[in-house]
C-alpha cells in the first residue's frame, strides 16, 4: 500500500488547490512544477504503479528511480509540514496556544532573549490556568525551572512551590489518560468479539478505576467527569443497558451544570457529555428529548472553535437523522445525511457510518436501488469494515445488503449474501453462533422467504418468529436488531416495513436492573 498516495487522498478539493499553491512557495519553480506533478499522478483515479509513475515523470531513456525516491521523501515532508500548519490553523484551542507559547519560549531561550522568552512563558501559564490545562501548565514550570538562573527569571523557590501545587492536577490527568486508554483497548478488543466479549467488562472498568484512585475524582472536574462516563459508556456499549445509563450521566450532568458549570475551557467535555445523553435517550426510544438535548449540543457547536465542529458535527447529523426518522420524518434524515456525505470531508468512521445509516434511511422509504447503490458506494472490504467498526457494524452492513437484494428480486445475490453471514457468525462464535444464536435464527427464516416468498403468511412462520432466541428482551434490544425484526414483521403482516418500524419502535421500554458504574 501506498502510504504517501493513501494520505493525499485524504485531501479535499480545497485541501488540493491549497497545497499544490504550498508546494509553489516552498521550491523553485522547475522543483515546484515536478512535486505538483508528482501529487498530480498519486491523486489521479487509476493507481499507478512505481514504473509507470517512473514513466511519467522523468524522460524515457532516464526513468531516474534515485531521484524519484528523493522526490517522494520531499513531497512526504511536504505534506507532513503542510498538514501541521493546518492543525494549527483549526486548533484554536487554548491547549494548542499554550503548546505554541511554549514553542516560542523555547526558541527566545535559544536565540538568548530571555526577557522575551520569560514574558511568553508568563502568558502561557495564565492561560494554562485559566483553562485547567494541568499537564501543561506542569511544563511550564518545568522550563521556568530550567532557566530559573537567569536575570529575569522569577525566584526558583516560587516557581516550585506553584509547580509542586499543581502536581497532583496533573498527574490525576495522567492517571485518567492512562485508565481511558487501556479501557478503550478493552473495548476493542471486546467489539471484535461481539456481545459476548462483554460479560467481565464492568469488573475490568472497577479494577482499573482503583488502581489508578479515579474512582471519586469525576465529582470535582469536568474532563476527568467527561473521561470516566466514556468509560462507562463504554461498557453500555457493549451490553447494550441504556436504560441504566441513561439517568446516570444525565444526573452526572445536571449535578457538574449546577454545582459548578460549564466554564468555556470545559466547552469539549460538556459537547461530549451532551452528545452521550441524546444518543442514550435515543437508544432508549426517548426520541423527542433526545433531539432537545441535540438542540443544545447544536448550539455549543455553533459558538465554539473549528475543530470542535469537524469532531462533533458529523455526530450530530448521524444522531439528528436517526431520530428523525422514528419520529416519521425520515426524508428530513435522508436530505441531512446526503448534505452531510456531499459537503464535508469525512474521517473513514464517519464514512462507513454515514453511509450505512443513508442505505437504511432509503431502505425505509422503499428506495431500494439507492440502498443498494449507497451500500456499494463504502468500496471497502469486509475484513477493512470490521477491523475500523467491529463485527456487529459489519453483521448490520450485510444483513441490510441481503436483504435490500432480496426486496429487489435478486435471490441469487441475496442467497450468496446470506451464505456469507451464515459463515461470518459461525467462524466467529462457533457453529451454534454463540450470543449470535439469533442471527442464525433469523436467516434461517429469511431463507424460507427466499425459497418461497409465501411462507411468511402461515401460521407456522409466525410462530417460530415468536421462538427466535434474543440476546436481550425484544423491549430492550437496540434500534438495529429492532430494524431487522421489524422487516419480517412485516413481511408476515404483508404491510409496509416502515409503518411496522415506527410501531414496533414505540412500544414501551422496560426498566433494567441499575448496573453499577
Amino acid at each position: 500500500m501506498d502510504d504517501l498516495r493513501t494520505t493525499l487522498a485524504t485531501f479535499s478539493p480545497d485541501d488540493r488547490k491549497e497545497f499544490l499553491r504550498f508546494l509553489q512557495r516552498q521550491r523553485r519553480k522547475e522543483k515546484g512544477r515536478k512535486d505538483a506533478q508528482l501529487c498530480e499522478l498519486l491523486w489521479h483515479r487509476e493507481d499507478y504503479s512505481t514504473a509507470e509513475l517512473l514513466a511519467r515523470l522523468y524522460p524515457p531513456d532516464d526513468p531516474n528511480a534515485t531521484a524519484y525516491y528523493a522526490l517522494r521523501k520531499r513531497l512526504l515532508r511536504q505534506v507532513t509540514d503542510f498538514l501541521l500548519l493546518k492543525q494549527r490553523d483549526r486548533d484554536l484551542t487554548a491547549a494548542s496556544t499554550v503548546r505554541g507559547q511554549l514553542s516560542l519560549a523555547q526558541y527566545l531561550f535559544d536565540a538568548d532573549i530571555p526577557r522575551l522568552a520569560w514574558a511568553t512563558l508568563r502568558k502561557a501559564e495564565k492561560l494554562a490556568q485559566q483553562n485547567e490545562q494541568y499537564e501543561l501548565l506542569n511544563t511550564v514550570y518545568n522550563l521556568q525551572i530550567e532557566h530559573a538562573h537567569g536575570e529575569h527569571a522569577e525566584p526558583l523557590d516560587e516557581i516550585i512551590r506553584r509547580r509542586n501545587r499543581n502536581k497532583p492536577a496533573a498527574e490525576e490527568e495522567e492517571r485518567a489518560a492512562i485508565a481511558y486508554s487501556l479501557m478503550r483497548a478493552r473495548l476493542r478488543q471486546a467489539r471484535t468479539q461481539g456481545r459476548s466479549g462483554g460479560a467481565s467488562f464492568d469488573q475490568i472498568m472497577q479494577d482499573i478505576l482503583r488502581e489508578y484512585d479515579l474512582q471519586e475524582a469525576f465529582a470535582r472536574r469536568p474532563s476527568l467527569l467527561y473521561r470516566l462516563l466514556s468509560i462507562a459508556r463504554s461498557a453500555m456499549l457493549v451490553r447494550r443497558d441504556f436504560a441504566s445509563f441513561e439517568p446516570f450521566v444525565r444526573r452526572c450532568y445536571h449535578l457538574m451544570e449546577k454545582r459548578h458549570g460549564f466554564q468555556a475551557a470545559h466547552r469539549e467535555y460538556q459537547l461530549g457529555l451532551l452528545y452521550m445523553i441524546a444518543h442514550a435517550l435515543y437508544r432508549n426510544r426517548r426520541f423527542t428529548e433526545s433531539v432537545e438535548y441535540l438542540e443544545q449540543l447544536r448550539g455549543l457547536i455553533d459558538s465554539g472553535p473549528r475543530s470542535f465542529h469537524n469532531e462533533f458535527y458529523p455526530r450530530y447529523i448521524f444522531l439528528l437523522a436517526a431520530n428523525l426518522a422514528f419520529q416519521r420524518r425520515n426524508t428530513e434524515s435522508i436530505r441531512l445525511l446526503e448534505e452531510l456525505l456531499r459537503t464535508h470531508n469525512l474521517n473513514p468512521r464517519d464514512q462507513l457510518t454515514g453511509r450505512l445509516g443513508l442505505g437504511f434511511h432509503y431502505f425505509a422509504e422503499g428506495q431500494y436501488q439507492r440502498t443498494a447503490q449507497t451500500l456499494l458506494a463504502i468500496g471497502r472490504s469486509d475484513h477493512w469494515c470490521e477491523e475500523k467498526m467491529g463485527v456487529e457494524w459489519l453483521l448490520n452492513k450485510n444483513l441490510g445488503e441481503l436483504l435490500t437484494q432480496l426486496e429487489m428480486g435478486n435471490a441469487d445475490v441475496a442467497t450468496h449474501r446470506l451464505r456469507a453471514v451464515e459463515r461470518l457468525v459461525r467462524d466467529r462464535f462457533g457453529n451454534d453462533g454463540g450470543n449470535y444464536r439469533y442471527v442464525l435464527s433469523y436467516l434461517a427464516l429469511v431463507r424460507d422467504i427466499l425459497d418461497d416468498p409465501a411462507a411468511a403468511n402461515r401460521p407456522a412462520f409466525a410462530a417460530r418468529v415468536a421462538e427466535m432466541p434474543r440476546f436481550l428482551p425484544l423491549e430492550r434490544e437496540d434500534l438495529q436488531a429492532m430494524s431487522f425484526y421489524a422487516w419480517l414483521r412485516a413481511r408476515m403482516m404483508n404491510r409496509p416495513y416502515y409503518d411496522v418500524l415506527m410501531e414496533v419502535a414505540a412500544a414501551p421500554v422496560a426498566p433494567a436492573v441499575p448496573a453499577a458504574v
